[in-house]
């Protein structure tokens, strides 16, 4: 079994090419855009979703299909054609050039795989069973989104204000610790689930760091 580095990668106004212009491609294609990256799709036909990102000029699309050298400077690569035979030459000469590549049609032919992802807000949950089944890593996330609901969002922001203030107001290492602590111990998560918080204002902010910076 391929034993794979979960890493988080900031792919913002990086080249990413992928090549196919299907049903595969596109999912692809979308969470790459999500991720703010600069996407060229290959292949000589699109899915209507990516002729229409096409038609906006949000992807660069090469209308033909792929060949040697279209990966070139890529920051990552793709394969996502319908025709295995294209995904093992562009994932054969990613190799070459020492190019990550992700390979739909068989994902040992590449060498990193997109797990199953819950988003919520500033919180990524990403499920992967490492090639053994995709249906099995959707069942995981699916069942993860229960347990994760949106009210993780409001919290996770709320963290980061408050961290954010503390690291403004409060000059001490160690009392800032104390502080940091001391937030994390908050019922804010549950006040959120039963509707409760009532957001804080910047007095109300500065009026807790005053009043938790002592033992």
């Amino acid at each position: 079994m391929t034993h794979y580095l979960p890493v988080m990668l900031d792919v913002s106004g990086q080249r990413i090419v992928v090549i196919g212009g299907g049903a595969v491609a596109e999912r692809k294609v979308l969470s790459l855009l999500d991720a703010k990256a600069g996407v060229t799709v290959i292949s000589p036909a699109l899915s209507t979703a990516l002729a229409e990102l096409a038609g906006e000029g949000r992807i660069r699309w090469l209308d033909r299909g792929y060949a040697p050298g279209d990966v070139r400077g890529a920051f990552l690569v793709y394969a996502a054609s319908s025709d295995p035979k294209i995904n093992e030459a562009a994932a054969s000469e990613c190799r070459a050039l020492g190019l990550p590549v992700n390979v739909a049609s068989r994902a040992e032919a590449g060498n990193f795989i997109t797990p199953g992802v819950l988003r919520r807000g500033r919180l990524t949950v990403a499920v992967s069973t490492s090639g053994a089944g995709p249906s099995a890593a959707a069942g995981i996330t699916a069942q993860l989104a229960e347990l994760f609901g949106g009210e993780y969002e409001p919290y996770l922001d709320f963290l980061h204000m408050m961290r954010t203030e503390i690291k403004r107001q409060e000059p001490a290492a160690e009392i800032r610790g104390r502080l940091l602590r001391r937030l994390g111990q908050l019922d804010v998560l549950n006040e959120l689930r039963q509707g409760t918080f009532i957001e804080w204002t910047p007095e109300a902010v500065s009026a807790w760091i005053a009043a938790n910076r002592e033992e």
